[in-house]
């Protein structure tokens, strides 16, 4: 997926792996035949049905074992929901599936009716979920009277950092684009005890956060060279990057950020090879509501990320709608583009991840 979004998207960039994998798998529990291949195939569902199902339950009850008991300090908040049209056939096996491994039971709006009243309440729940964070994930038009399901994934993230960065440490500092040249904007300055790796032209370094479950891994390629690197990233050299990870002793210096992002997923997926679900007569929803008259219109995604001293607040949401028809550094500073993500280091999870060309944005 960041290999084709980065193509799309010219700047910075950020999205829920995650929350994407989650809202397509539960739209997954109702293909079938040729569609349900090509999804397990674009979507990496390796495991067969129901085992998946059951792994990404598995999976949610995990994460939401995390952090340290104290919500100042750190919460990762999972929800799910379906909305159906009320008076609709929907089979019994696929609001199974859902109630027993997604945690939700079908909510009944009236799509045919009143679809701008129920979009209002989806992004009222998905408000809710992300703490106010991600508002209007569905925008106007995007649901019609012929929406018969849309399928919601939101998460919350909010992590204080092992090592709090002094905020009168904090000062400004030349961040060197690649596009704008040199902008000025808030570097954090800190002395601590970091996992550190230097690559052949670029270095990467991981933050705990408190509990020592999650972490933020920044890769900074060497500047000038974002495409060139981003072209071989994949999850192997991610894991390499992570095996090698050293303790080290350093100077440290990052800028601070806030942005949120929104993705229209439908052309990004069907440029990955994902057409049949988004094609009508081709399509197969029959595990759905029983026959092949369904199609997925749109995916919508959207995400919200602020770093700063204290720590890491993230929140991500995702709709799906169905309807008819080496050697230590004394300092080391991330003052280019770099790539980040946050990682749920027990099980390997990516929860976020995104591209900062421009903190100035």
């Amino acid at each position: 997926l960041y290999g084709t979004v980065k193509d799309d998207e010219a700047g910075n960039f950020f999205y829920s792996p995650f929350s994407i994998s989650i809202a397509l798998a539960m739209t997954y529990a109702g293909a079938e035949n040729s569609t349900e291949t090509e999804m397990a195939d674009v979507l990496s569902f390796d495991l067969p049905e129901p085992e998946l199902h059951q792994a990404f339950n598995a999976l949610d009850a995990d994460l939401a074992t995390r952090g340290t008991g104290n919500a100042s300090q750190f919460r990762l908040n999972v929800a799910n929901a379906i909305w159906g049209q009320t008076g609709y056939h929907f089979e019994q096996s696929f609001l199974d599936t859902i109630a027993l491994n997604y945690g939700s039971g079908l909510n009944l709006l009236d799509f045919m009716a009143d679809p701008e009243g129920a979009r209002t309440t989806i992004n009222d729940w998905v408000e809710e979920k992300t703490e106010d964070r991600i508002k209007d994930l569905i925008p106007q038009g995007a649901i019609g009277s012929d929406t018969r399901m849309v399928l919601t994934n939101a998460i919350y993230f909010w992590g204080e950092w092992v090592n709090i960065f002094p905020k009168d440490s904090t000062s400004p500092g030349a961040f060197h684009t690649d596009a704008n040249g040199d902008v000025s904007v808030d570097f954090m300055h800190i002395e601590a005890n970091y996992n550190y790796y230097a690559g052949t032209g670029y270095e990467a370094i991981e933050l705990p956060y408190k509990g020592d479950d999650n972490s933020m891994i920044i890769i900074a390629p060497d500047a000038g060279t974002m495409g060139a690197f981003e072209s071989t990233l994949d999850a192997t050299l991610l894991s390499s990057i992570i095996a090698g990870f050293t303790p080290t002793e350093m100077s440290f210096a990052m800028p601070k950020f806030e942005f949120e992002h929104r993705l229209g997923l439908k052309e990004i997926l069907m440029n990955m090879g994902l057409t049949a679900p988004f094609t009508a007569g081709v399509a197969d929803f029959s595990g759905l509501n029983g026959s092949t008259d369904l199609v997925i219109t749109d995916v919508l995604h959207k995400a919200f990320v602020a770093v700063d001293e204290k720590g890491t607040e993230a929140a991500a949401a995702t709709a799906v709608i169905v309807g008819e028809t080496s050697v230590a550094p004394n300092f080391v500073s991330i003052d280019r583009p770099f790539i980040f993500l946050i990682r749920d280091k027990v099980t390997g999870t990516i929860l976020f991840m995104g591209r900062m060309v421009d903190p100035s944005l």
